[in-house]
């Protein structure tokens, strides 16, 4: 029997490749033929996956900020556009999955110009540019939740709630819950994202040392860009406090294991990450986000008490107190936990197969 063949258009930043890869695999034990198409910026993520099937597509944001920028970037647009489709020509996939970001516009667009389905993918908690571009000619568009906000009320019918597509192993290993109520000292890891947010390395160590001036026992855990490694292990040292530097890792599974307390930014991937592996969690939005939607990310979970937001204007002023009162009142993490554990994407590969096969079986 031939197997039915999936595209998966991806790329840009972890939060965009790593549901990729997560679906990838799956779909692949489903018996599934799959490739992926991703820029240079995702490459690099997934160029260490022997098992995936790499197909190369340049993409580029819409510049409108001088003629030139803009002259450049619908000039790359134009020809993503024309070698995807050139591609999707030679290689016409049953159904082809949009992971968001720009980098999935040119296969998604030019399946709709040879007409074959195609469904995209929506983690945030706003509709972001390409997809809202692609709506209109898209089968269905999956999304993580059912507040989502900028779909037009004529696409409503194409909406299919599904969850956070997230890694199969934490599904697999969430028994989190069970000993993180036991808060007798602070083990705190920081996530700044795929690209290790600066402002994290600047300002929270200043924040650390003083929880340890405090006798808050503390140890942390720290992302961060590799030319900013020795300043912080100077740092670490000389306040004697216990410590791990690492820079960007796709196992970031093995550091929730060892801490209770996360101070992360707001993408759609690691918040959903996080409330199935049941950890407390800081949610520090970037603020130049596009549309604003780290911090719509942010709000939904601090607004269902899942986790604290705080905007990044006030990380000096306002996080030494907020940790503070976290150790101190046990009460805070038990209710954060308990609005967690209402919350699980344990079905979600199951919800995927259910749409992917509906749809695949539409054609026939």
């Amino acid at each position: 029997m031939t197997k039915k063949k999936i595209l998966i258009a991806t790329g840009g930043t972890g939060g965009h490749i790593f549901p990729a890869y997560s679906l990838a695999n799956y779909l692949i034990n489903k018996n599934f033929s799959v490739k992926l198409t991703t820029d240079k910026r995702g490459l690099k993520y997934l160029k260490d996956y022997k098992n995936l099937n790499l197909k190369k597509i340049p993409s580029s944001p819409l510049i409108k900020s001088n003629l030139l920028k803009l002259s450049l970037s619908v000039s790359i647009i134009v020809f993503s556009i024309l070698k995807s489709l050139l591609f999707l020509l030679f290689n016409r996939p049953s159904i082809i999955i949009g992971m968001g970001g720009y980098s999935s516009f040119p296969i998604c667009f030019a399946a709709s110009i040879l007409k074959i389905n195609f469904i995209i993918y929506e983690n945030n908690l706003i509709v972001g540019k390409a997809n809202k571009y692609l709506l209109p000619f898209a089968k269905k568009i999956f999304v993580s939740h059912e507040e989502i906000e900028g779909i037009s009320a004529k696409y409503s019918y194409k909406v299919c709630k599904i969850g956070n597509i997230i890694r199969e192993e934490i599904i697999k290993d969430n028994n989190k819950d069970d000993q993180i109520d036991k808060f007798d000292d602070l083990r705190i890891l920081v996530l700044g994202g795929s690209q290790a947010a600066k402002v994290f390395a600047e300002e929270l160590p200043q924040i650390f040392e003083r929880l340890k001036r405090s006798k808050i026992p503390i140890k942390v855990y720290q992302q961060c860009q590799e030319n900013q490694n020795s300043y912080l292990s100077k740092f670490y040292k000389k306040a004697n406090i216990d410590y791990k530097i690492f820079n960007f890792t796709d196992r970031i599974i093995d550091y929730y294991s060892k801490v209770n307390l996360v101070i992360t930014r707001s993408g759609a991937s690691v918040l959903g990450e996080l409330i199935n592996v049941k950890i407390p969690f800081i949610s520090i939005p970037l603020p130049s986000s596009a549309d604003n939607h780290q911090y719509k990310n942010a709000e939904f979970y601090f607004k269902k008490g899942c986790g604290y937001l705080l905007e990044e204007t006030d990380i000096k002023a306002k996080l030494f107190d907020l940790i503070n009162s976290i150790f101190n009142d046990k009460s805070l993490i038990k209710n954060i936990l308990s609005k967690q554990r209402q919350y699980s994407d344990k079905d979600i590969f199951k919800n995927l197969n259910v749409q992917i096969e509906e749809i695949l079986n539409e054609k026939n």
